[in-house]
Parts: structure tokens; C-alpha cells; sequence
């Protein structure tokens, strides 16, 4: 665009005036790149730095802990509420546990806007796969499992997405399905995740069991969540927590001041 179109022999007009630019920074086209482009951008009184427009932003990262376990007769399912972008908390009380349909639901970590987008995804996938089906309130968790599985693998070279995938159906009852980065996808008894869960693997190990109840199962997951949030710097806020069985989905959450283990 023809530089008349910006600037007058009195000084700078148009959509880019500054009022703190000087008329001698208006008199050449040299000058009125250097203004928008070059990395001396405060020098002339913008307000800016070179990084705050030319760089791309930091991304929105859910480090986070993440968990979910089998219990007689369904899962549960439990998730702190912190997202970061760095050092910075960008959201203290987050929903990290998202439905996918009426038993299904995904415990999501990574990169926010990765697992968002997955997560839209596969809604909408289940939700047209349970219209075809005899009984549409129960499509099977596995089946979600294995579409997040599709999505992880073949874009694994662009994704940041560590995912679980838990709930009940009429064929196997409560699952856990875990999928980590790269898109392979198990199915374990429990299965944690996250940048705090490697505080915890000990603990976790020494606590599991199988067959545990919904009240053993609820407590455990606020137990080893709350220990993965007084050591890991990226986990934080309230403990949510998901219980799925037959008769439906059932949330909570518990406080940061009621947590059974405390910062130190």
C-alpha cells in the first residue's frame, strides 16, 4: 500500500497513528517499516515488544494429574483442576474430566487445545455411532477408546495428548483404558497420568487392590491425587472426582483446604 495512504507532510495519519511518534519518524518509508517491524519497536512508543507480536504465544498446557480405577461395578474416575502456561496458572479450577456420553467419560493431559479437539471429536463420533445401535444409552467403552486411539496414532507427530478413557457398559461392566503419547492404547485396572504422576507410582502401587468398593475406590483416588498436588508444582486447585456405573455419572469435587494431604 502506497505510503500516502499512512502519512502527510505534518506528521503521521490513518489507522497507525501514534500520538507519541515524532513527525521526523514519519518522513520516510525507511522509518515506517522500522516502526511495525523492526525488534525496536518500544523505541518509538508503541508500548510493545518485538516478542509480545512477533513470537508465537506459549500454549495452554494441562500439567496435571490425572487417574481412574476399576471398582466392583464401575469406575471412578479423579482429576485435579489446574491449568498452566508455564509458570503461569491460567485456569486454577478446570475441568480435566470431560463426558463423552452418558458412561463414558476421558481424563484428558497434554496440550489443552490437542486434547479439546480430540475430545469435540469423539462426542460427536459416539453420539452418531449410539443412533445405529439397539440400545443408543450404551455404546461401549471401548469403542471410544479406540477412536481416541485412531486420532493419537496417526497424527502422533503433531499431538501432545496423554488420555483415559473410562466407563460402563452392558459387556464388560467398569473399564479403564489408558492411552499415552504415541496412540497405543491398554487396559488396566487403574491407570494415572499426567506431570504429577510419577510422585505417586509408589504410593499407588502399594495401595491398589482389586475388587475395592465405590467408597474405597472414591477415597484412594483423593488420596493419591492429593499427594501428587503437594509435590507436583503443575497440579493444583480442587480434587474432582467422576463416579460412572450403571446408573449413571455422579461428580464432586473437595476442596483444596479439605484435601487428605496438605502442601507442606
Amino acid at each position: 500500500m502506497a505510503m500516502a495512504n499512512y502519512m502527510s507532510e505534518k506528521g503521521c495519519i490513518g489507522r497507525f497513528q501514534d500520538p507519541y511518534m515524532r513527525e521526523e519518524d514519519c518522513d520516510t518509508e525507511k522509518n515506517y517499516q522500522s516502526y511495525f517491524e523492526a525488534p525496536g519497536i518500544k523505541e518509538l512508543g508503541s508500548g510493545y515488544r518485538a516478542d509480545d507480536i512477533m513470537d508465537a504465544e506459549k500454549a495452554v498446557s494441562t500439567g496435571t494429574t490425572i487417574m481412574a480405577i476399576e471398582f466392583n461395578g464401575g469406575v471412578v474416575m479423579a482429576a485435579d483442576s489446574r491449568t498452566s502456561m508455564g509458570d503461569y496458572v491460567a485456569n486454577r479450577v478446570s475441568r480435566k474430566i470431560t463426558p463423552l456420553h452418558d458412561r463414558i467419560c476421558v481424563c484428558r493431559s497434554g496440550s489443552a487445545a490437542d486434547t479439546q479437539a480430540l475430545t469435540g471429536f469423539v462426542q460427536h463420533a459416539i453420539k452418531l455411532h449410539s443412533m445405529e445401535l439397539k440400545e443408543p444409552a450404551f455404546p461401549k467403552v471401548e469403542t471410544a477408546a479406540h477412536l481416541f486411539q485412531r486420532y493419537c496414532y496417526e497424527y502422533k507427530d503433531h499431538l501432545m495428548a496423554g488420555l483415559i478413557i473410562a466407563g460402563w457398559d452392558k459387556e464388560e461392566g467398569g473399564q479403564v483404558y489408558v492411552i499415552p503419547l504415541g496412540g497405543s492404547k491398554f487396559r488396566r485396572g487403574y491407570a494415572v497420568g499426567g506431570s504429577g504422576s510419577g510422585y505417586i507410582m509408589g504410593l499407588i502401587d502399594n495401595d491398589w487392590k482389586e475388587g475395592m468398593s465405590e467408597t474405597e475406590a472414591r477415597a484412594m483416588c483423593k488420596k493419591w491425587v492429593s499427594h501428587a498436588m503437594a509435590r507436583d508444582g503443575s497440579s493444583g486447585g480442587v480434587i474432582r472426582t467422576m463416579v460412572i456405573k450403571e446408573s449413571g455419572c455422579f461428580e464432586d469435587y473437595t476442596h483444596g483446604d479439605s484435601l487428605p494431604m496438605q502442601p507442606l
